[in-house]
């Protein structure tokens, strides 16, 4: 098990522990979250919109996270690295507007301004990525885990079913929980924003679009057809420079057979006579 064919996932997984020890060594990290009364009406620091999903504010969290993106490397690996960096990008434009809209707009007159807060981390952008792994990769096996002692029956309320892949959803429901009700939100937006663009619910051009080539290692296709035009050029030069000098390659059959010494001996035997 490694990150194999998987290097934005190793980048992901990187640059959020890096960045949370960072935002930690530095004393930073009260720039990450948000808290709409005091950082948009007040101060009006529409900036940390775009930041706080950076990293996150407690070493719970970055592990948690870190393990889901890890066991989540399978979409990448069927995606491809391209497609998968774009709906990363996507994906963190988006729920960097929509949760915090959210939250100043609609939830927290409705909690009669007491829901204020939406903590820092990319909560949001790992339930993006668990809703397509929800819907595109199988379970492999099923166990029941039993709520009794008693003999085991056929009554399915005896007992619970879970598969191998429950333990990637509870790392995430851990994540939703951790600082809620703003984790959830997060986590809610994050979900739906997921299945939107697996659904193609969300505009063409954001679906369709790709992040260049370069930025995840890949050559681009021009630059493979120069590399084939240069190669043709340098095998037709060689190929005239030969026919001009008077030196003819030898027929395929002529070069196919190759003779004996004995049957070299036998043609200078019969010269002499």
């Amino acid at each position: 098990m490694s990150f194999t064919n998987a290097p934005v996932t190793r980048t992901l997984v990187l640059g959020l522990v890096g960045a949370s020890i960072a935002a930690s060594l530095f004393d930073v990290k009260h720039y990450f979250y948000i808290s709409v009364s005091t950082h948009f009406l007040r101060y009006h620091q529409a900036w940390r919109a775009l930041i706080y999903q950076l990293c996150y504010t407690n070493s719970s969290e970055v592990l948690f996270a870190a393990m889901a993106l890890y066991n989540m490397r399978a979409i990448e690996q069927l995606w491809g690295s391209r497609k998968y960096a774009s709906f990363i990008a996507v994906t963190a434009l988006i729920t960097a507007v929509v949760p915090p809209l959210l939250l100043t707009l609609v939830l927290r007159p409705l909690s009669l301004w007491t829901f204020d807060f939406l903590p820092a981390g990319p909560t949001p952008i790992v339930f993006a990525i668990l809703a397509q792994y929800h819907a595109i990769v199988p379970h492999t096996y099923k166990y029941r885990v039993a709520l009794s002692t008693a003999a085991p029956t056929n009554d399915d309320s005896a007992a619970l079913t879970f598969s191998d892949k429950s333990y990637r959803y509870l790392l995430a429901l851990q994540l939703a929980l951790f600082q809620w009700p703003g984790s959830l939100l997060g986590a809610v937006v994050g979900w739906v924003v997921g299945y939107s663009w697996r659904n193609e619910l969300l505009p063409g051009t954001l679906t369709r679009w790709r992040v260049p080539g370069w930025v995840v290692g890949l050559r681009t296709q021009k630059s493979n057809e120069g590399f084939e035009g240069v190669r043709r050029r340098l095998e037709g030069e060689g190929s005239s420079s030969g026919t001009a000098s008077g030196i003819q390659q030898p027929a395929e059959g002529d070069a196919n057979r190759r003779r004996t010494m004995g049957q070299q001996l036998m043609d200078e035997v019969r010269g002499a006579f």
